[in-house]
């Protein structure tokens, strides 16, 4: 009986012994290892600020992570590709920042891309996914996005990223770019919320890419549109009401932008104009649905600067200077507009940190409906 445990152990391992003292297989193919490279870098936003403005905001002061982009970049097969781009946030939009005021994070953009067009002068990519809205990216690279939106964005055209298709063709000799999408419409911070697309093209053109002088070789020439729909609040009809409305309603936007950008200057202009549409009523016999238009415009212009680096193309003293002014009317037929002041200093701490000491200020004016806000900023971007 006290043999039991070593007869069992031995009846146990015997077949893996005997296997081990067979010869290896050489005939079978060793397991290939594939791996895939990935491309991973990010970018840190953060600020002091101190509220100036007179009334119940005085003096309010915090520190802000304002957000983090972390980016995945890797190969997906021949010609092929993915980006990810993750947006980590400060949930402050109600009734979400009820439940949890802290960070949080989303895709910003999250699309593949399949390179169809490969020359020495032509190039074209489609992407499918959480991709680039038409416009205000190619601003960003002439305005300095971490200290504030670009007058496109801040005045509410449309979201940076939404889900759709796009197509992005390059021109030859750095001649310019042509950029299309289709998508959803309300961007990438909400799902679809209705059946209509829009539809939006961008064409910049940089006359001057073969230019001897530096400063010029990047002048741009930008026209751009957007032709969107939303769909009625109606739409799904209720008691009580006259029906269904499966009609939309106008969201269009176009316009134009003149950008020159270099590490010592960089400046830009900006005009659009935008139509949209709003119903009043209850979409009853007693308070019809009535759709009303409205027409809004925005000029815009900025500039940075390195006035050291100007004067001497020897010198890297880190001193900069911006500047912006925007003016956006939201409807054409009445008086009020909204003005967007930002004036201050930048300071480079290395290639890719920076801060800038700046005041931002936006008024209404003539009756807008805007609250009052004049901020100091310490802004710091991070890039790695």
């Amino acid at each position: 009986m006290k043999l039991t445990p070593i007869i069992l152990t031995a009846v146990l391992f015997t077949p893996f012994a005997l296997r081990a003292q067979q010869p290896a297989d050489t005939t079978k193919p060793a397991p290939v290892s594939v791996s895939v490279p990935v491309d991973f870098s990010g970018v840190i936003y953060a600020n002091f600020q101190y509220r100036g403005e007179a009334g119940p905001n005085k003096s309010t002061n915090k520190f802000d992570l304002e957000r983090a982009y972390l980016t995945f970049r890797m190969g997906a097969g021949d010609r092929a590709s993915i980006r990810i781009t993750a947006d980590v946030f400060q949930q402050a939009t109600p009734p979400n920042d009820v439940f949890y005021r802290g960070w949080v994070i989303r895709a910003k953009y999250a699309y593949l891309q399949y390179d169809y067009l490969k020359s020495a002068g032509w190039n074209g990519v489609v992407r499918g996914g959480l991709l680039h809205n038409v416009v205000i990216d190619h601003v960003e690279t002439f305005w300095p996005r971490w200290i504030s939106q670009s007058p496109i964005e801040r005045s509410g055209a449309f979201s940076s990223s939404d889900a759709g298709i796009s197509t992005l063709l390059t021109l030859p000799n750095k001649f310019g770019e042509f950029y299309a999408t289709i998508v959803n419409g309300p961007g990438y911070t909400s799902r679809e919320t209705d059946r209509f697309k829009d539809y939006a093209a961008r064409l910049s053109i940089t006359p001057l890419s073969g230019s001897d002088i530096k400063i010029l070789k990047a002048f741009t020439l930008t026209g751009w549109t957007y032709v969107g729909a939303v769909g009625s609040q109606f739409a799904g009809g209720g008691p009580g009401q006259i029906g269904p409305i499966g009609v939309s309603m106008p969201r269009t936007r176009s316009g134009v932008f003149v950008g020159v950008r270099d590490p010592r200057l960089s400046a830009g202009f900006d005009w659009a104009t935008r139509k949209d549409a709003r119903e009043t009523g209850l979409n009853t016999v007693a308070s019809p649905r009535v759709e009303i238009d409205s027409t809004g415009r925005l000029i815009a212009g900025f500039v940075t600067a390195k006035p050291f680096q100007l004067l001497n193309s020897q010198s890297t003293f880190p001193l900069g200077l911006v500047g912006r002014w925007d003016r956006f009317k939201p409807n054409t037929a009445t008086a009020g507009y909204i003005n967007t002041v930002i004036g201050g200093l930048t300071w480079d701490l290395n290639k890719k940190t920076a801060l800038s000491l700046e005041y931002q200020e936006q008024t209404p004016h003539d009756g807008a409906v805007i609250a009052v806000a004049k901020t100091y900023f310490l802004h710091l971007v991070a890039n790695f």
